[in-house]
């Protein structure tokens, strides 16, 4: 089954919280608009507004309400995406140009600026102090993993818990808080958005994990860009780390630079798919999701929850 087919009993909401993106992206300024829009119309699997509708179906479920909390969380991804491209200087995104590509650095940090100041007016009408206490600390953490990839950059002598932390930041906490947030606007008990908050940061985990998989084992095609480039920009994931294991491998690794030719990449990503790293990798993938999925036993019975399964399910098995 299909991604989309699993929770299709949303589409009616989906459509109107991607209304709510276009309206909330509109500014006075024609090239804030366009820019902002550029990124929105390049589509993407909406997973954080997914997460925060299902999550509000564990109590009080009211779209005119909880909409603003699945924008919201929707628009800190997008702009997190925007700063992203900038600082990795990457020209492809979702298959089409970036911002920063189509236009230049400064319009696209400050429409990522803009994006982000546009996602907290929004959730300024949550009047739950504790929601935005939850969301201020999410924003910090983003920026802190994003800080450590940073620096982290082209360090190959970081270890795996170096990993874990800045996936948690970059990733898994936004996943987290959209299952927690989600479920606060719709009024549940403090047992249970705590354990969607639980279920969301392992779900956050084993995708990113899968992702950092998928950029050696995908094509250009259905990656929108090449293969192996987290690894040409000298961000060190779990099959690098895996990989690395092996001396011979870890001494070419341990070459690449910003200006490595493609032809050395290709033959890396050969030497780390044949290693064993990746196999290791969907391992820890699995033990995530296998701990998400025993949280969800302990949640109410409804179709959300069902629908959580099969969507964890489903990102410990994506192929791209």
């Amino acid at each position: 089954m299909k991604l989309k087919m699993m929770y299709s009993f949303l589409n009616s909401d989906l459509t109107i919280i991607e209304e709510a993106l276009e309206e909330t992206v509109q500014a006075e300024s024609p090239l804030l608009h366009q820019a902002s829009l550029h990124l929105l119309k390049a589509g993407g699997k909406r997973i954080r507004p997914v997460f925060v509708l299902l999550a509000g179906k564990f109590g009080n479920y009211d779209i005119s309400r909880i909409k603003n909390v699945a924008v919201s969380l929707e628009l800190i991804h997008m702009a997190s995406l925007v700063h992203d491209d900038v600082i990795d200087d990457a020209e492809l995104r979702r298959g089409k140009p970036t911002i920063k590509a189509k236009w230049d650095n400064r319009i696209a940090m400050y429409t990522g600026d803009y994006i982000f100041a546009r996602a907290l007016e929004l959730m300024t009408k949550i009047e739950k102090p504790f929601a935005h206490q939850i969301l201020a600390n999410t924003l910090v953490e983003l920026c802190i993993g994003e800080i450590e990839q940073i620096k982290d950059k082209y360090n190959f002598d970081q270890n795996v818990r170096n990993y874990f932390r800045r996936i948690k930041r970059k990733t898994a906490i936004l996943i987290a808080v959209s299952c927690q947030l989600g479920a606060i606007a719709a009024d549940v008990s403090d047992d249970v958005h705590k354990k969607l908050y639980r279920f969301g940061y392992y779900v956050g985990m084993s995708y990113q994990i899968i992702d950092d998989v998928l950029d050696f084992t995908g094509t250009e095609k259905q990656l929108g860009k090449p293969a192996g480039g987290d690894l040409h920009q000298g961000n060190i994931t779990l099959p690098v780390l895996f990989a690395m294991k092996n001396e011979e491998i870890r001494e070419k690794i341990k070459k690449v630079h910003a200006a490595t030719e493609r032809e050395e990449i290709e033959h890396i990503i050969s030497l780390i798919k044949d290693s064993g790293a990746i196999e290791k990798s969907l391992k820890v993938s699995d033990n995530y999701l296998n701990k998400a999925l025993e949280i969800l036993n302990e949640l109410p019975h409804n179709r959300a929850k069902k629908t959580l399964r099969d969507i964890a399910n489903m990102i410990g098995k994506r192929k791209f």
